[in-house]
């Protein structure tokens, strides 16, 4: 895995992008001596969106398992909304 310099990577954008999306590699890009940004290719990055989703998922569903969770139409009546069909409008500037 290559550590270019943010300024190296800009001189060199063209073959960076190159080596990452043909070659697979990875590229981390470094200012001033730390790690501030990294090149991927697009699988690894689709990869890394399913990793997340997968988390958001786990964590909603241990959300709605919590006891005492206030129900949505509770809420809506709580709001004044429980006799409505459509979302509110938010008012027009004039």
């Amino acid at each position: 895995m290559r550590h270019p310099s943010t300024t190296e990577a800009r001189d060199n954008l063209a073959e960076l992008i190159n080596r990452v999306a043909y070659g697979h590699e990875r590229v981390v890009l470094e200012r001033r001596g730390k790690k501030v940004a990294a090149l991927v290719s697009v699988e690894d990055l689709t990869r890394l969106e399913a990793l997340d989703d997968a988390d958001d998922v786990a964590a909603a569903r241990e959300a709605l398992a919590e006891p005492g969770e206030t129900p949505y139409e509770v809420v809506r009546q709580r709001l004044g909304l429980a006799g409505m069909t459509e979302s509110p409008q938010p008012p027009r500037p004039t």
